[in-house]
């Protein structure tokens, strides 16, 4: 009985039931991955093949259609936009008349498949000794992923085959038997695609010298039979084109991250522009491939494989969109010594790779170096700059770890507590953090205009049949009295200005103020003020969808003087669309008033000062003024702000329980070791 659980049952009965229970869990989430990865597929084809064929696959049309290499008189170079090598063009010449009826949809599924295989081989090749729940979870997680990256995308849409010399070049590292086999397959890559002749020297300097022989003879071999078959064309791109350069689009293009073409964005031309492309494409080449060997003989062969790729895309002429998949298969390296460190490099990667560049940085002039290039600045810092860690690291496996406060239950105990919403004792990483609010930002702009069919003026006769019914719910309730204020204000010069003042500044201004002096001064309590911001404005993107409202300014006949956006001529379609960035038509509930009301109360609680606390509350009341007086906002639009905001206070009690004590003292941004958490202090 000294063994025995208090219910009675042995202890090894409740360990078997654990180890039962953890394998069930697993079970359970690799197949709802599974189902997750057949939806993305299914969705990304059937996007495809819906769309008109004068829309879609318009690479392989290059191939294929009328003036396609099948049918093409002459060079392949001079009448068509093919712009592989001549070995693609051979390859595919054998196609017939009568495969290009099938040719776009077998192409689809085709292209389809090479992804779950490269998926596959990518899970398979991950660094040992693999856990089990990554050994089971790894491949539909790998599969999604490359789904949803633009390269996957833009290839199924255009028909392209860049993925054929990706899957090659794992298939030659990770399943090929034998090292001649191994760069056979690596060699036909090259030929496909000629940077990834940086594998060669890989090979070479990890030890597989036999492989790196055969890669440099398999493709010299296919190259020469190309050369052999078609004379004309291979001159034209070896030595006319060097190999490839000038091909396609313009060089200078967003689509092209490479260094070449982000040199010729920023202005320079000519040999100094060739100059500084060729020492920095030097420079690239051998800090990755000393890098990469660093990574192969630490074991870490998949990391390694994936900054040569990364050096590849850099160095080549021209780097489309869909050549990049090389910088998502990076985000397996492990960099950060600290747990809260550990997702700053695979999230960067993931949203890069996912996201359009418009999502990841704001619409300012001085950002666009940046934005134009964030990819190529991703392979750039995967090949050259970001430490990940050996496995010889004691942090490789276990990372510093985060402090968490003790669990304590919200008032409903049967409502389960989120593990990613665990009290965190110190502040997270800043460009995490960052990072994660720029694209949740950038989403929240994007669900607010969709949520009127794409544009301002598509859900205009519903928004304003909406705002007569608010305007009929508050007259009933002898509510309604934003007219009078509005004339009233507008009589005044200066109470005008200072609210149309109020009204554009502080809406970001002081919302970002308080989370900046929480994260800095109060990190405890950042994570919780943050979560419930993060509700709020989940439940209010909810109702913009369900409930577009036109504002009173924007309301034909009730005579709202627009103070902010000045005089809307009503007699136009589209007067409702004042900016491609926020949609007009999103009132209900105020977002204005909902973050400033959260901002009041999120300082009266957590000020150590009365004054504080009653200037922090005085931002709801002016901001309320503000909204009504501009004609902006509904006063029941204020009410929907208000029930927002508290149902992210209550959900967020209630699935992280309540907040840890502002009486904690965290740990530095640069302390090593975390402080003792202090007690919990349960809210009254």
């Amino acid at each position: 009985m000294a063994n025995a659980e208090h219910g009675g049952r042995p202890t090894e009965a409740l360990g078997a039931t654990a180890v039962d229970g953890t394998r069930a869990r697993l079970r359970a989430a690799r197949l709802a991955l599974w189902l997750l990865a057949a939806v993305l597929a299914v969705r990304q084809v059937a996007a495809v093949l819906t769309t008109p064929s004068g829309e879609r696959l318009t690479t392989l049309e290059t191939w294929v259609g009328p003036e396609g290499v099948l049918h093409v008189r002459g060079s392949l170079y001079d009448s068509t936009q093919f712009t592989g090598t001549p070995l693609a063009g051979l390859v595919l010449k054998p196609l017939t008349r009568t495969a290009e009826q099938a040719l776009g949809w077998g192409w689809t599924f085709g292209t389809l498949l090479l992804v779950v295989a490269l998926g596959l081989v990518a899970a398979r090749a991950l660094p040992q000794p693999v856990g089990r729940r990554t050994a089971i979870l790894a491949a539909p997680v790998a599969i999604s992923l490359l789904v949803l990256s633009l390269p996957v995308r833009n290839t199924l849409w255009l028909g392209q085959t860049s993925i054929i010399p990706v899957l090659l070049v794992l298939l030659g590292c990770f399943a090929a038997r034998g090292q001649r086999v191994s760069g056979a397959l690596i060699g036909v890559a090259a030929a496909l695609q000629p940077t990834l002749l940086l594998f060669a020297p890989l090979l070479w300097f990890t030890g597989r010298r036999r492989a790196a022989t055969a890669t440099g003879v398999t493709f010299a071999a296919v190259t020469a039979l190309a050369w052999a078959a078609m004379p004309h064309d291979s001159y034209t791109y070896w030595v006319h084109h060097l190999a490839g350069v000038g091909l396609g689009g313009p060089a200078d293009s967003l689509a092209n991250q490479s260094l070449h073409g982000a040199l010729l964005r920023l202005g320079l031309e000519g040999p100094l522009e060739i100059a500084v492309f060729l020492l920095l494409g030097a420079a690239v080449v051998a800090l990755a491939l000393r890098r990469a060997v660093r990574y192969a003989h630490d074991g870490q062969l998949l990391l390694a494989v994936a900054v040569t790729g990364c050096a590849a895309i850099a160095v080549a002429p021209t780097a489309w969109q869909h050549q990049l998949l090389w910088v998502l298969l990076t985000a397996v390296g492990r960099a950060g010594k600290r747990a809260r460190d550990r997702m700053v490099w695979p999230v960067a990667v993931v949203l890069v790779m996912t996201l359009p560049a418009k999502m990841m940085l704001p619409n300012m002039e001085f950002l666009y170096p940046v934005r134009d290039n964030v990819v190529l600045l991703a392979a750039l810092a995967a090949a050259t700059a970001v430490p990940f860690l050996s496995r010889a690291s004691r942090h490789f496996r276990s990372p510093v770890p985060t402090p968490y406060a003790p669990p304590v239950p919200a008032r409903f105990a049967f409502v389960p507590l989120l593990p990613f919403l665990r009290r965190v004792l110190i502040r997270p990483n800043l460009l995490l953090e960052l990072l994660l609010i720029r694209v949740t930002y950038a989403a929240y702009a994007k669900v607010r205009l969709a949520a009127t069919g794409g544009s301002n003026s598509a859900g205009r006769a519903r928004a304003e049949e909406h705002g007569q019914q608010i305007l009929d719910l508050e007259r009933l309730l002898h509510m309604d009295i934003e007219h009078a204020v509005n004339h009233a204000v507008v009589k005044i010069g200066w109470l005008r200005n200072f609210f149309d003042f109020y009204y554009t500044s502080f809406h970001f201004v002081v919302p970002l103020t308080v989370l900046g002096l929480l994260y800095w001064r109060r990190p405890v309590d950042y994570r919780w003020a943050r979560s419930a911001l993060g509700f709020a404005t989940l439940l209010a993107l909810v109702g913009f969808w369900l409930y577009p409202l036109a504002p009173p300014r924007l309301m034909p006949d009730l005579g709202i003087i627009d103070t902010v956006h000045g005089v809307q001529d009503f007699s136009q379609p589209d007067y409702g669309t004042l900016t491609h960035l926020t949609n007009q038509y999103a009132a209900m509930p105020s977002l204005h008033f909902g973050w400033s009301l959260w901002c009041g109360l999120v300082i009266a609680i957590i000020a150590p000062r009365l004054w504080m606390k009653v200037l922090g509350l005085l931002h709801p009341l002016f901001t309320a003024a503000a909204i009504v007086a501009t004609g902006n906002h509904w006063i029941l639009d204020a009410a929907g702000g208000a029930l927002v905001v508290g149902a992210g206070f209550g959900l967020t009690y209630l699935l992280q329980g309540p907040r840890a004590a502002t009486t904690v003292v965290a740990a530095t941004e640069f302390s090593s070791e975390p402080s003792a958490p202090a007690k919990d202090r349960t809210p009254s």
